[in-house]
């Protein structure tokens, strides 16, 4: 427009700075403010709420601050643009005091003032001024506006208030896409996996059409449970919307297909993706750390660096944790070191943790120590917690209980280093102990998470707890377990039983083990399945030793193929070999 030397007045440059601000593209509006001042639009009141805008989203409040006390009347779109600003800079009590200003001033506040206001970008310390804002809403009849409602329902979501949530989404008149994302959204990024899986089920019966955010938001939820058969499903609708070619959308794929199993098809994705951001490539790198290709891990994480994406954090931590989860420790410090000092990243506690956990699997329990010793910041629990989980691998006692000191001072409310604890002495034959560390549990009144495996049979979805004996086919499943059982000890399989209670008889210790959920899964798996087909299961906690060892001889005896996903990471089966290396 500028070349072919049409005119332009203020309100043109009002409308374009908007358009940089979006974009982020600072340098951009700064050459549209020279060209106000170069023409005199620079102090008309629509261009400086515009450069607030500018300076507001590329983190420069000072200069937006600058701007609006040139404003000698700030109209309400002004007052907007500084709230706004501010919330979303984490300026959240600058953004409050600007709201009550605007109050004073009688100018009339609308649905963009109160988004604005809405602390959605740092919601963490603010559920009261959630509430406030809410309950003014309600007051002044704002509640039902579908853009003030979804960013409540986001802020909730985000503060895990999700009954507020959910309440505030069913008492919406008018539920936009946008609504239906945030709830999705937040019941995925709470854990309620099955809740959005549901919600995501009725607004396709209410033939809503998802946009590319609906599909992230189910892919992760997807991912979390696990429900391989339903994220293929959502493969298929992503074909037919056509949103294959949106970045995000097959990231979330990759991410997906990743965490249920299916790592080919996770790769045969991102070979196909023609373009590619940095968290795609973390996705595959992830991918690979949790199924234990750690030498495929590290050669795309070159791969990455040679196509000139500079990592992160996150990039750091895949690599890391598929070092550690495959022996790879003299490459994990490689890594380490060249974050540090190629890459001047400094390392989160996440970082120090991985490094922890890669000398501490690999013996190199001393070495681990003396890194905690000499870390610049304080470790904290999951430094001491990765510590003595490399402890339990390798029955260091000793080392464990001054872990386990240090972590019951930083956290004592956590049941799972007690537990550790209490099985590394049980291992030990240190029983006395053992009861020590379970006596401490009951007083503190601390409850463990109980174990459960999930597994799909024909699409649906199966859950099984340890003794469970609830099944429709539980008779069939116990006399698989019994059949299957018998021909191991042919085979030569003992059952593990010295992390079991030691106040009990050895052939109760073997029934308690022998019910654990993973076996049943397995054994119903093998009912409900064609011979020779691969058996997958997910374990919400890390596989014990007399599981892993049962479908060790599982896999062999019945010439199938078992991926278990557990806590920590995936665990190929076949012919009686795991791909973990007995290390996890």
């Amino acid at each position: 427009m500028i070349a072919r030397g049409t005119g332009f007045d203020s309100t043109t440059l009002a409308a374009v700075l908007p358009a940089a601000a979006e974009l982020l593209e600072l340098r951009l509006g700064m050459t549209f403010q020279g060209l106000s001042i170069k023409v005199g639009f620079h102090f008309h009141n629509h261009v400086l709420t515009g450069l607030i805008c500018l300076y507001a989203k590329c983190g420069e409040m000072s200069i937006a601050r600058l701007l609006f006390g040139q404003i000698e009347r700030p109209d309400l779109i002004s007052y907007n643009a500084m709230i706004s600003g501010c919330s979303c800079n984490n300026e959240t009590e600058s953004a409050v005091r600007i709201f009550k200003d605007l109050l004073v001033s009688r100018e009339r506040v609308n649905s963009s003032t109160i988004t604005g206001l809405i602390p959605v970008a740092s919601p963490f310390g603010h559920l009261d001024l959630s509430y406030s804002i809410h309950s003014f809403c309600f007051r002044s009849g704002m509640v039902s506006n579908p853009a003030v409602s979804t960013a409540l329902i986001t802020v909730y979501s985000r503060l895990n208030e999700i009954e507020s949530s959910r309440k505030l989404f069913n008492e919406s008149p008018e539920k936009s896409l946008a609504s239906w994302n945030a709830m999705i959204s937040g019941y995925a990024q709470n854990g309620l996996t099955e809740m959005a899986i549901s919600l995501f089920r009725e607004m396709q019966m209410f033939e809503i059409h998802p946009n590319p955010t609906t599909i992230t938001s189910i892919l992760s939820a997807c991912a979390q449970l696990g429900a391989l058969s339903l994220g293929t499903w959502v493969h298929d609708l992503i074909k037919k919307e056509k949103f294959e070619s949106n970045i995000f959308v097959s990231t979330a794929l990759i991410d997906m297909y990743a965490k249920c199993g299916s790592i080919k098809e996770a790769r045969r994705l991102f070979d196909i993706m023609e373009e590619k951001n940095v968290v795609t490539w973390n996705a595959m790198i992830s991918g690979y750390g949790l199924h234990g290709h750690g030498y495929e891990a590290l050669k795309l994480y070159n791969k990455m660096q040679d196509s000139r994406l500079t990592p992160t954090g996150v990039s750091f931590l895949a690599v890391l944790y598929a070092c550690s989860h495959a022996g790879l420790v003299k490459e994990g410090e490689g890594i380490f070191h060249a974050m540090v000092h190629d890459h001047g990243f400094k390392p989160l506690v996440e970082h120090y943790a991985c490094m922890v956990d890669l000398l501490g699997r690999a013996g190199k329990l001393s070495e681990a120590l003396s890194f905690i010793n000499t870390m610049p910041i304080e470790p904290g629990p999951a430094v001491w917690g990765t510590l003595l989980g490399a402890c339990m691998i390798h029955k260091d006692t000793n080392l464990a209980q001054f872990a386990s000191n240090k972590l019951f001072d930083l956290d004592p409310e956590s049941v799972g280093y007690h537990v550790l604890l209490s099985n590394l002495y049980s291992a030990d034959r240190n029983y006395p102990q053992a009861a020590s560390v379970r006596k401490l549990v009951k007083k503190k009144n601390l409850a463990k998470t109980p174990g459960c495996t999930l597994i799909e049979v024909d699409k649906t979805p199966h859950v099984f707890t340890s003794g469970d004996q609830s099944h429709p086919q539980g008779e069939s499943i116990y006399s698989m377990l019994e059949k299957l059982m018998g021909k191991m000890r042919e085979a030569g399989f003992q059952t593990e039983t010295v992390t079991a209670f030691h106040d009990v008889e050895e052939e109760e210790k073997e029934l308690m083990v022998n019910v654990h959920s993973e076996k049943l899964a397995i054994a119903f798996g093998l009912i409900t399945s064609e011979p020779g087909t691969e058996i997958r299961i997910i374990k919400n906690l890390r596989v014990c030793l007399d599981c892993h060892n049962f479908t060790k001889f599982v896999s062999k005896i019945t010439e199938r193929v078992i991926v278990v996903r557990d806590a920590n990471r995936f665990h190929h089966f076949k012919d009686g070999l795991c791909s973990c290396g007995d290390y996890w």
